[in-house]
């Protein structure tokens, strides 16, 4: 739980190393390389961030409290990265910015970088002799009534829904990020913010205090600091939508990969228990039932769900592995965090939580043959919980182990820094079908908002493509559920589905999971917009794959730029149809210049 309280009294024990501020400079302005996004003074106070030359974004206020004038404003340098990615939208990132810094007091800095796509800005304390409690942050943001915006109400597993909304007048005061606004027609801005490190806690957005002022506040943090301490990266990412999309500032702001060997990381599509098996993961022959779908559909990898330390009938989740190893599908399973839910949840629980006991589980699941581990439900975003991950994303690693976080907090840009990650869920996804009849209903329009908002920040553990119903139904068609698999990027694609439905699609639906990248070399928006409807084209190797799914409960038909796409001579299209199967599949050799789709409908085309 955030304690704005605690955070308060800490301030007093920092001011006195704090406030010792000079005069303010009035007049400030940095540009990006481009020169299209500026940061300046604004004559009423605050900083105006501009794109184009319209107001992209408001800064009401910086720095820390007793500390918040800048003074000694001045250009560092240049800001070049060139870096590599095992998993995300794109697999080589080039950016470059420029760095300016600024003094708030004697022992603190700003730090302002300007890229092409954005600005991010943090503080640097230092010279600091004792230890002291972390000071109150005051970065804030003005958001004006009227602003179209989509913001998930915050909660700790970070599943809810993003609505548009031009408003903050209800009761609802503390907001999660990734936060979508448009305060011009062309002009978009996606708030969220990166490298989160052991002694950080991550932040959300409150405006308790006044309507329009969303303030930037960290969660609970009882570390105390000395020397030198640095906050994570607040970023906003501007631009048009293009821009938004297609953005890598969460992971350019982010510290570089800290793993000396990575070749054993393999991202790919995995067949998953529990969508249609709640339980299903302690019985030992739902779980055979699940290694042969991924047999059958060529997949590397195998899901074994909560409940595995139950198993039935005398097995134990050794002879699952054991199963699945036979038959070349490489086995993931399932752990409680230990932190969040316990009372009535399922297990396997605290075996991760000390070091020693960690070290002794992560060595054994190396030893028998896992590749990985999924962890759920941690307990939000203090702290506490961002240095437990830490940790275990590289104890998981010396052990050669995969990881997915569960019921955990948003993407930070960690999937640089520990390329073992390879998925996050932080979404409210297909499992909801299980969870609530609302769902049914809301699914096409969020699924039609999601590639603008949460998966632009990281990997999205979503759980696609449901062809069958759980215990809610779905009304979103077959071509809408394919497309997902493509839309939203996930290092790890688990398949919703029963395996009797799987094998039960046409064989050219059942070659597209076996051939089905999980990790982009490039991604590009071909068209859309939040809630209505999206078109995205996504390129592995000499592969492009372009999905687009209708969020609206009518037909739509959109046009399609698709000219960066050369020598497409083959392209697979699956589209929905009236026929029997719900399927209309067709070997093209153009690309359309339109698509028409159905009410919740979608298509995918696999151009080769």
């Amino acid at each position: 739980m955030y304690i704005r309280t605690s955070v308060i009294v800490a301030t007093a024990c920092v001011s006195a190393i704090l406030l010792t501020t000079s005069c303010g400079d009035t007049n400030i302005t940095a540009t990006s390389p481009n020169g299209k996004i500026t940061f300046a003074s604004a004559d009423s106070g605050g900083y105006v961030i501009s794109y184009d030359g319209e107001k992209a974004l408001e800064i009401s206020s910086l720095g820390f409290e007793g500390c918040n004038e800048i003074s000694n404003f001045k250009l560092v340098g240049n800001v070049k990265d060139d870096y590599t990615m095992i998993a995300g939208k794109k697999s080589h990132c080039i950016n470059e910015a420029t760095e300016f810094t600024a003094d708030l007091s004697a022992n603190v800095q700003l730090i302002l970088r300007m890229y092409n796509d954005g600005v991010a800005l943090r503080y640097r304390i230092h010279n600091i002799a004792d230890s002291i409690a972390i000071p109150r942050e005051q970065t804030a943001y003005r958001i004006a009534e009227g602003t179209k915006r989509w913001i998930m109400r915050w909660n700790e597993a970070y599943e809810a829904l993003y609505p548009l909304e031009t408003t903050a007048k209800h009761d609802n005061k503390r907001w999660s990020y990734p936060a979508l606004l448009q305060p011009a027609e062309n002009v978009f801005v996606l708030l969220s913010e990166s490298n989160i490190r052991a002694n950080n806690s991550a932040s959300s957005l409150w405006n308790d205090h006044e309507l329009e002022i969303f303030e930037v506040c960290p969660d609970e943090n009882n570390c105390k600091i000395s020397g030198e301490y640095l906050t994570p990266w607040r970023v906003a990412i501007i631009g048009q939508l293009a821009d938004v999309v297609e953005s890598t500032l969460i992971t350019d702001v982010a510290e570089p990969n800290t793993l000396p060997d990575t070749e054993w990381i393999k991202p790919g599509v995995v067949s998953w228990i529990y969508w249609a098996y709640n339980h299903g993961s302690n019985d030992y022959n739902i779980i055979k039932k699940y290694v042969d779908l991924a047999v059958a559909l060529k997949l590397p990898y195998v899901l074994i769900d909560a409940e595995w330390d139950e198993m039935k009938d005398g097995k134990t989740i050794e002879d699952a592995v054991a199963y699945a190893k036979q038959n070349g599908i490489k086995p993931l399973i399932w752990y409680s965090s230990s932190v969040g839910w316990i009372d009535g949840a399922p297990g396997p629980k605290f075996r991760l939580n000390k070091p020693e006991d960690r070290e002794k589980e992560f060595a054994w699941l190396e030893e028998i043959g896992v590749a990985g581990v999924k962890i759920d439900f941690f307990s939000g975003d203090n702290q506490m919980n961002m240095s437990y991950c830490i940790d275990l994303l590289r104890d998981a690693a010396r052990h050669h182990l995969l990881m997915n976080f569960h019921g955990a907090t948003l993407p930070r840009g960690w999937q640089r820094t520990y390329p073992n990650l390879l998925s996050t869920e932080a979404v409210y996804g297909a499992e909801w079908y299980n969870n609530t009849g609302k769902f049914t209903d809301k699914a096409a329009r969020h699924n039609a908002t999601l590639l603008f908002t949460r998966n632009v920040v990281g990997s999205m553990d979503y759980t696609p493509c449901a062809f069958s119903d759980s215990q809610h139904p779905h009304i979103t068609t077959k071509a809408h559920e394919l497309a997902l698999t493509v839309l939203f990027e996930s290092a790890l694609q688990h398949i919703a589905d029963r395996p009797e439905s799987l094998l039960a699609q046409p064989q050219e639906v059942q070659d597209f999971f076996g051939q089905l990248p999980t990790t982009w070399d490039e991604t590009r928006l071909v068209a859309g917009y939040p809630g209505e409807y999206t078109i995205v084209a996504r390129r592995k190797a000499n592969v492009w794959y372009v999905a687009g799914i209708n969020g609206a409960d009518t037909e739509f038909s959109a046009k399609l730029d698709l000219s960066f796409i050369s020598n497409h001579n083959d392209i697979e299209a699956f589209a929905d149809s009236d026929n029997e199967t719900g399927w209309s599949i067709e070997h093209l050799t153009t690309l359309p210049e339109t698509v028409k789709f159905q009410p919740r409908g979608g298509i995918v085309m696999v151009v080769k």
